[in-house]
C-alpha cells in the first residue's frame, strides 16, 4: 500500500489539513459530497471521494485503503458513525483522530480538563467520542477544538447580524487554522494514539474585549452586549496538548492575532 492517509470531510479544515499533508504523504484520500467539489480536489492533487456517512456506498472501503483515518465533519448521527465503524474495522485503518469539540464540557464556570469525568453529560458528539474510544481495533485521538478562527472565519463577523454578546465579560475558548494543521501534522508525526487533548489557545480575554475589537478592526460596529447577571466563565485548559507534544502555539495570544493578515478575506 502506498504512503497513504484519508480525511473525511473537506471544509474549513479538512481541506487545508490534506494538502498540507501532501508534503509527507504520497496519497491523501479526501472525502466531499459535492461532484463539483471533487473535480477541484482532484487538481490539488489530492484523491477525492464523493462519500456520505448517513447515506454510504460501494467506494468507502477504497476510501478508507490508509492506516490513519482523521474524521473531521459536523455531523452527529450515531446510528451514521456506528455503520462507520463497521467499515473501519473491515479496512486497514488502524489509527483514527477525531476532531471533536470542547462543547462536551458542561456550560459552568470553571477550568475544563480532558480528565474531567462526563458521565453525567448528555452530548451527541461525547457519545462518537466513546464509540471510537472504545472500538478494540483502532487507537483513537480526540482532539477536542474550541472555537474555529482562521481563515475566511473571521471573530469580527460573529455578529454581524446584530445578536448580542451573551456572557461577554467571560473568557473566550478560541483556537486558529494555523495552530489546528500544526498540531494535527504533529499528532501524526510522533503517533500520539490514543489520546484525548483539548486544543484552545493560550489566552481567554473577555468576549466583550475581543469580539468589539475584532469587528471594529473590519469596520463594523461594535457588538451590543447582552448585560444578563447570569455569567458563565468556562475556561479550556491546554496544557496537557504543551506538554505531551512539546508544542507552543503559533497564535498563543489572540489579541496578537492580525485582524487582518491573519485571516483570509
Amino acid at each position: 500500500m502506498d504512503k497513504s492517509i484519508s480525511i473525511l470531510g473537506s471544509g474549513w479544515l479538512g481541506l487545508p489539513l490534506a494538502k498540507q499533508l501532501l508534503q509527507q504523504f504520497t496519497r491523501v484520500n479526501i472525502s466531499t459530497r459535492s461532484v463539483e467539489k471533487a473535480k477541484l480536489i482532484a487538481a490539488s492533487g489530492l484523491t477525492p471521494y464523493i462519500i456520505d456517512i448517513e447515506n454510504p456506498t460501494d467506494n468507502l472501503q477504497a476510501f478508507l485503503q490508509s492506516d490513519t483515518l482523521i474524521v473531521n465533519i459536523t455531523g452527529k448521527n450515531i446510528s451514521a458513525f456506528e455503520n462507520l465503524l463497521k467499515e473501519i474495522e473491515i479496512s486497514p485503518v488502524k489509527k483514527v483522530l477525531f476532531t471533536s469539540s470542547t462543547g462536551v464540557y458542561p456550560q459552568k464556570n470553571g477550568l475544563c480538563f480532558e480528565s474531567d469525568e462526563l458521565t453525567h453529560v448528555d452530548h451527541p458528539l461525547l457519545t462518537i467520542e466513546n464509540l471510537f474510544l472504545k472500538n478494540r481495533h483502532i487507537k483513537s485521538t480526540i482532539l477536542r477544538c474550541a472555537g474555529l478562527i482562521g481563515g475566511k472565519r473571521h471573530p469580527g463577523r460573529f455578529f454581524s447580524s446584530g445578536r448580542a454578546i451573551r456572557d461577554a465579560q467571560a473568557g473566550v475558548n478560541l483556537i486558529h487554522l494555523d495552530d489546528c494543521l500544526a498540531i494535527i501534522s504533529l499528532i501524526i508525526s510522533k503517533n500520539i494514539f490514543p489520546e484525548i487533548l483539548n486544543v484552545c489557545a493560550d489566552t481567554h480575554p473577555s468576549k466583550a474585549l475581543f469580539y468589539q475589537f475584532n469587528a471594529v478592526a473590519l469596520g463594523l460596529p461594535k457588538p451590543n452586549i447582552d448585560n444578563a447577571d447570569n455569567v458563565i466563565n468556562k475556561i479550556v485548559v491546554n496544557e496537557k496538548l504543551k506538554g505531551l507534544l512539546n508544542y507552543q502555539f503559533i497564535h498563543a495570544d489572540l489579541m496578537q492575532i492580525d485582524p487582518i493578515k491573519d485571516y483570509d478575506h
